[in-house]
């Protein structure tokens, strides 16, 4: 009698992508590569609940992933958070690909940012009961000055059993933000953006007021 399969390995990277820059692709790469991940749904997202500011419009995020993740191939890049109405949430997006995937072993992956207010997502608690928490780490310090912790990954929140896995990343200071201010601001973004993306960016015009 042959052995079983082993169960999928499914990752989510989502986000705004506002825009897609290298470090997002070298996080993509590294959550691959780290986790042997099968597949990564790179999802940007639709009307972000977080956000202060309102997001560039969801077609051209959804193009600029498409550019910036194309050479990877098991990255599969989802529109189904845009497609939504309303608030979207990465619970609902997981709950979403356990369905359709039965059997998989869910990955989430974020930025350590990001794992520093995971305790206000949308049922943090049930994210950690249905997927491993893979942080991304690349010489992060918050606004308040204090280095990411990987004995404390998910301040103000406790973990529990809950599987927590810490990527490693080269050091990169890459924001959107950032790129949005030099795009304003008629500076170069080619070191900070694969070229399609760079390309995309100037055809249409993106980010020409600063925002």
């Amino acid at each position: 009698m042959g052995l079983s399969a082993a169960p999928l390995r499914i990752g989510l990277f989502g986000g705004a992508f506002d825009p897609p820059h290298d470090a997002h692709v070298a996080l993509a790469l590294a959550a691959i590569n780290q986790l042997a991940l099968d597949r990564l749904y790179v999802v940007p997202t639709g009307d972000a609940w977080h956000k202060s500011r309102p997001l560039s419009p969801g077609a051209g995020r959804l193009a600029m992933c498409r550019l910036a993740f194309a050479h990877i191939p098991q990255v599969a890049v989802d529109d189904r958070e845009l497609r939504r109405d309303g608030p979207t949430y990465t619970i609902d997006t997981l709950h979403e690909l356990r369905a359709e995937h039965p059997g998989a072993e869910l990955f989430l992956q974020i930025g350590a940012d990001q794992a520093a207010a995971f305790h206000t997502w949308r049922r943090a608690d049930e994210i950690l009961q249905i997927a491993t928490l893979s942080i991304a780490v690349r010489a992060y310090v918050s606004s308040a000055g204090d280095v990411f912790d990987p004995k404390n990954p998910l301040p103000g929140l406790a973990t529990g059993g809950a599987q927590v896995r810490i990527l490693s990343l080269p050091a990169m200071t890459h924001s959107a933000t950032d790129v949005r201010h030099r795009v304003a601001e008629g500076l170069p973004i080619d070191h900070l953006v694969p070229p399609a993306v760079a390309g995309y960016i100037a055809e249409h015009h993106l980010y020409q007021e600063p925002r």
